[in-house]
């Protein structure tokens, strides 16, 4: 499979296959300590907890939110994957921090955020952006089949609503078409002709 993929892309997917292993195996190690771990999701506008922004996306509270998260992370991150490495990390980091970040700003004091929800909000929006922005039949078509899919359930998310992270959702969805919009820009300056 992978002398197919290309290397590139096969380490891509190999980072999202590693993120989604790396979440069971924490919930697993949760459900063993107690639900302990759950104490390490993000903690708003508490300064010692902003480490708490990276470690938030691998931590679920039960299987049944893990695997509502599982399926789209996997779908939606292997096709980002596509384009290779750096952009499936790239895009990763710019929606978990902003997601986090924008949970930690506004989310409720007296709460704690926890799931990768925020990311999978951030992976459907980079893919709707990215195909818009690029105007290319493909990427159209991959952001068309993500609103096709999960586009009710993505309004919905980004809503206030009680015992959800709406926050995360829409912070998630900020940082993936600001991701979209990074690489949009850097393919027009690589696109750009050159003037002598």
């Amino acid at each position: 499979m992978s002398a197919r993929l290309g290397p590139d892309r096969a380490n891509a997917l190999l980072l999202v296959v590693a993120m989604v292993a790396l979440m069971w195996a924490t919930e697993v190690v949760d459900v063993i300590a107690g639900g302990r771990l759950d104490d390490y999701g993000i903690h708003p506008r508490d300064v010692d907890g902003l480490a708490e922004i990276l470690s938030a996306p691998f931590l679920h509270v039960g299987f049944g939110h893990l695997i509502s998260n599982t399926v789209p992370f996997a779908v939606m991150g292997a096709a980002i994957a596509l384009g290779g490495l750096a952009r499936v990390a790239f895009v990763t980091v710019i929606v978990a921090v902003v997601s986090g970040l924008g949970t930690w700003f506004v989310a409720s004091p007296n709460s704690v955020h926890l799931g990768a929800s925020g990311v999978v909000f951030g992976y459907a929006a980079y893919l709707v952006a990215r195909g818009v922005l690029s105007r290319r039949l493909t990427e159209l078509a991959v952001g068309a089949i993500v609103v096709g899919v999960w586009g009710l359930g993505l309004l919905q998310g980004v809503l206030p609503q009680e015992r959800i992270s709406w926050q995360a959702h829409l912070f998630g969805a900020i940082g993936g078409v600001i991701a979209a919009s990074l690489f949009a820009e850097r393919a027009r300056k690589r696109d750009a002709p050159v003037t002598a």
